[in-house]
Parts: structure tokens; sequence; C-alpha cells
């Protein structure tokens, strides 16, 4: 991770530097300072490319002297218009341009939110090089260290350390997603998690026999085509009073989804190792709570699974019985996730009683098509929760559009041979599926977060690299610093 240190606004000893820009105002102190060093060198590549501060706009100065290597001039709009997410943005704007060197500088200025500029730069910084062998020069990350430069550096200083373990959070949710699925199988998945017992979680592992003397039929059935064993894995944070009933998260860790017997098309196909990214967002979550010790009680369960085709495969018109007793017809095996979901969100229910639910799943592509890759699906049985989700994405930008639901999608899912089918047909699918989970949450205020256009991007975004996004770790963090957790 991107090493950080903060310190008093006062021009660098050369290398590589970035200021921030406001639109609309006076050049910053320090531009005004480093133009004078460099002979105009500043004014007259701002005049020449007709730089005027605008959000996400940059110029780059190459050797403009003083001996500095490089200045990167970047624009984030209205001063009185910055918020901690046009920080971050800026921040990621800035560790990508930067990147070349080993270190370099960034000066925020009298702008706000100076630790968040930080935290975007950790995440813009991210690269996984995990399997490179000899990468050429010219397209290795080498940003090392960044020095933010701040007015106010001390109190950036002070909130860093409970943005810098958010980060943490989020690159453990980018590196999961990241790594290929002959890597990270359902037991690897575990193993993995395990290791957060470092940061003071309570990790609790679910083998198969385990599985299967709760009942998990939906979860198991999906499981029964690979010889990857699955695995539930259950992480507890206890940072808030004895007594108080958790906050629970639960997410779908389908390690490889080939679709079972149901087979997806080959085209894209690859893609399929981050259909695990919901337990991968819940897993970064809970290693943020702890890591910047949060005071409130959470609880983070993931099922763990690979969905794969064999002679011992779920076949389309079989029936399983889910934890919670109930029969389900499974008319299509690549809709599976939700099988997943049945069984540990009822888990989780019976065995915490939680305060609420909310679930991460990549569940369908029909949400894909209703929301593109901009915003999250959002399903809810209560209003305060979906609207306290929603009020933490335009917070952080993982921004999430609230869906309907009702009686009439509900009766889509109804099967003549069991208590419900696993599919409701192509119109409104998105839909038919938040349905299928309400029926395993009972009468516990629920959220499910359809994440299957915003887990991964295919192009870099708002300053952030393309791959894995880490969507959902920022958002889930906030919500419950802001709405749950106790001063």
């Amino acid at each position: 991770m991107l090493e950080i240190s903060f310190s008093a606004e006062t021009l660098p000893q050369g290398g590589a530097l970035a200021l921030l820009v406001p639109e609309g105002a006076e050049a910053p102190a320090l531009f005004k300072s480093l133009d004078d060093a460099t002979g105009g060198t500043l004014s007259r590549a701002v005049k020449a490319d007709e730089f005027t501060g605008k959000a996400g706009s940059s110029t780059v100065v190459l050797a403009p002297g003083a001996g500095f290597d490089r200045v990167v001039l970047i624009g984030v709009g209205r001063a009185e218009a910055f918020e901690p997410k046009d920080a971050e943005k800026a921040g990621g704007i800035a560790a990508t341009a930067l990147g070349r060197g080993e270190k370099a500088a960034l000066a925020v200025g009298s702008l706000p939110h100076a630790a968040h500029v930080a935290l975007g730069a950790v995440l813009g910084a991210y690269h996984f090089s995990l399997y490179h062998g000899a990468p050429e020069d010219d397209k290795t990350h080498r940003l090392a260290s960044l020095t933010v430069l701040a007015a106010d550096a001390a109190q950036a200083e002070a909130a860093w350390p409970a943005l810098s373990a958010v980060a943490r959070g989020v690159i453990l949710t980018r590196d999961l997603v990241t790594e290929p699925a002959n890597v990270l199988n359902p037991v690897e998945f575990a193993e993995r998690v395990s290791t957060l017992r470092s940061l003071g979680l309570d990790v609790e592992v679910l083998d198969q026999p385990a599985m299967e003397k709760l009942g998990f039929g939906a979860l198991l059935g999906v499981a029964q085509g690979s010889d990857a064993e699955p695995r539930t894995v259950i992480m507890r944070w206890n940072g808030g009073e004895k007594d108080d009933a958790p906050l629970a998260f639960i997410g779908k860790g389908v390690t490889f989804d080939s679709g079972g017997i149901s087979i997806k098309p080959a085209a894209g196909m690859e893609e399929m190792k981050w259909d695990m990214a919901g337990a991968a967002t819940v897993t970064g979550l809970m290693a943020a709570l702890a890591g910047r010790k949060a005071k409130v009680n959470a609880v983070g369960v993931i099922g763990l699974v690979e969905n794969m085709v064999s002679g011992n495969a779920q076949r389309p018109g079989d029936v399983v019985r889910s934890a919670s007793g109930q029969t389900i017809e499974v008319l299509n095996t690549d809709a599976e996730g939700r099988l997943v979901l049945a069984d540990i969100l009822w888990y989780a229910r019976e065995r915490f009683a939680p305060k609420l639910m909310v679930d991460l799943a990549t569940l369908t592509g029909a949400i894909i098509i209703s929301l593109g890759h901009e915003y999250a699906g959002l399903f809810s049985n209560n209003d305060n929760l979906a609207g306290g989700l929603a009020q933490a994405g335009e917070i952080t930008g993982d921004k999430l559009w609230r869906m309907p639901m009702g009686k009439e999608y509900d009766a889509l899912l109804k099967s003549d041979i069991a208590d419900m089918k696993n599919i409701g047909g192509r119109p409104g699918g998105a839909i038919t599926a938040a349905q299928f989970l309400k029926r395993f949450v009972g009468e516990t205020p629920w959220a499910h977060l359809d994440i299957a256009g915003t887990a991964w991007s295919s192009k870099p975004r708002n300053g952030q690299p393309k791959g894995a996004t880490g969507f959902g770790v920022r958002l889930l963090d906030t919500f419950v610093r802001t709405q749950h957790e106790k001063a």
C-alpha cells in the first residue's frame, strides 16, 4: 500500500509534485512560488493548455526547472463544493499521474479533506502485479510514498489512521476479487479470512459436514458439482455494548461460476472469477471496522462455493430444501447466487438476531441492463434502511438506486411442485431475484445490493484503476460510522 505522510505546505526541494487547483479562484500560494522558481513555466503551461481548474482536468508540465521532474496541475472545481468524494477523485488522479516516480508530493493547499485526498491517492495507486514476471519498466507503477502538503496537516494526520484502515479494507477486497479462480477457491478464501484474526476479528469456518448438519441444502446444491469443498465463514467484530444486537453483512462468494449445467457462453466466462465480489466486500468491510476499532457490533457471513459442471452437478428441475425448511425448484443452475444467500441469510437471522441485514452479491445481469455500471441496485423491506444506505452512497460515490419490490413480482416465483422456483423469467429479473431473497429474512430490516455492474470496471474511472473496484466497502463503512456507531 502507498505510504502516506502529511506535512505543512512548503515548496519541496524538487522531484515530482502535484497541485490541486480550484476553479474560479486565485492560484494557490504554492503555485505562485513554484511559478516564480521556474521562471513562469507554470503560467505559460496553464495558458497554453487553457487549464482553468475544472473538476477532473489536469495538465502535466515536464522538467519545468528548479529541480522538478514533473509538476501535475489537477483541477478540482469550485472550492466551496469540494466534498470528500471529490477529494478522493483528485487524489486518485494525482497518484496515477505521479506513478512513475518512487516518491512524490501532493499539495492540497487550503482545501479541506486532505486525509480523503490521501485515501484517493492510495486507492488510485493500487495495482495487482502478483503474477507478473518481470514487467517492463515503463509499465510499472513505482510510486511507493507520497507526502501530502496541506494547511491542515495536523488534522489530516489525526484522521488518517481510520481512513487508512478503510483503504486496507478496499485493497483487500480488490485483491480477493482479482485473484484467479484456480488459486482462490472456497477453501483458500476461508484460510485468507482466517488471517484477519490478527486484527481482532473472531473468525469461524463451517466446513461441509457442519453445513449439512445445519441443513444448508440450497448452498450445498450449488457446490455439489465441484471438487472444491464449500465453506461458510463467520466474522465477528464486537466493538459496541455487550448486549447490542449486531449489524449483519452477508456476501455471495461464488469463486467461479460456470453456470453449472445451465452453462454460460464461453465468451466472457473468465470474468466469472469475480462472482465472489459480494463476499470479498464483506471481508474488506469487516477488516476495515476492526482496523479502525469501530464502536459497533457487526457480523459478516459469507457463503463460499464453486458452481461447476460435472456428473454430480445440480440439474435443472432438482428440488432442494433450504435451511429455512422452504423447498426450492431449481429451474436454472446459473441462478445459483440466490441459493447460496438463501441459507446464509436465514442462518444469520436465526443465530444472531441482528438489528439489520445487508447482503451484497453480483447477482444478476438484469441489473446491468437496468442501471449500467453507474449505480448498484438497492432493494429493501425497510424505508429507513434503504434511505440510510442511499445517503451513504452519495457521500462516498458508491451510488445506489432503489428498485421496486411487490407481491406482483413475488407471484412470478410460484412453483407447481415446491414452495418456490429459483427464477421468475426474464422480465424484472433483478427484482424477482430480490423477491426470492426476501423470503429468507422474515421481519428483520433488510437490504439487498446487486453489485453486478459495479464490482468490476473495464476501464479507469474517477481516478481509480480498471479492474476490481472494491465497491461497497467505503459505502458500508460510512453507513456504519454515520448512522450506527456510538460516539
